[in-house]
């Protein structure tokens, strides 16, 4: 008997859904000390220009900061921008290795949530999108958006 878990989203990576066409996505867990896993739970972390690193055999995540908890002191708190290794299994790994070696893809972290009282992350091979592929999605999601307003204005 499988039973959907549940998790609470902490943050979403949504510069990297208009920058890449994602591809393949998979779950990590996240090796953490005590104060960074305090300061997610309080929403103290940052995205910004982050990305994942395949080096000796594991996936060390990049440019992703997580501020200093806010109770921690000054000699118990953690460095906020050090490299993070992500924990998920070696097929996974190599799989995603080869892909990135092969066609010039990399892998973007895309979300941050707990699940089952442990940090995870939801990573993802992706593609850099053109500028002219932007530029159809953003025009994409405003049709929408008109299409959604007219069927609520005739619902009244």
């Amino acid at each position: 008997m499988t039973k959907d878990r549940e998790f609470k989203l902490i943050q979403k990576n949504r510069k990297a859904y208009y920058n890449y066409e994602i591809i393949e996505e998979l779950e990590c867990g996240m090796a953490l000390v005590g104060t960074e896993v305090k300061s997610v739970r309080e929403g103290r972390c940052s995205f910004s220009d982050s990305y994942v690193q395949i080096k000796d055999g594991q996936m060390q995540l990049i440019g992703f900061i997580i501020q200093p908890y806010s109770h921690g002191g000054r000699t118990f708190n953690h460095q906020g921008d050090r490299k993070r290794i992500l924990l998920a299994h070696r097929q996974e790994i190599r799989k995603f290795n080869r892909k990135v070696e092969a066609k010039g893809m990399t892998i973007v972290p895309l979300e941050i949530y707990i699940k089952d009282n442990l940090v995870k992350m939801k990573i993802a091979l992706a593609r850099g999108k053109a500028v002219y592929d932007k530029k159809a999605a953003i025009k994409e999601r405003d049709m929408q958006r008109d299409a959604r307003r007219e069927l609520k204005n005739l619902n009244y």
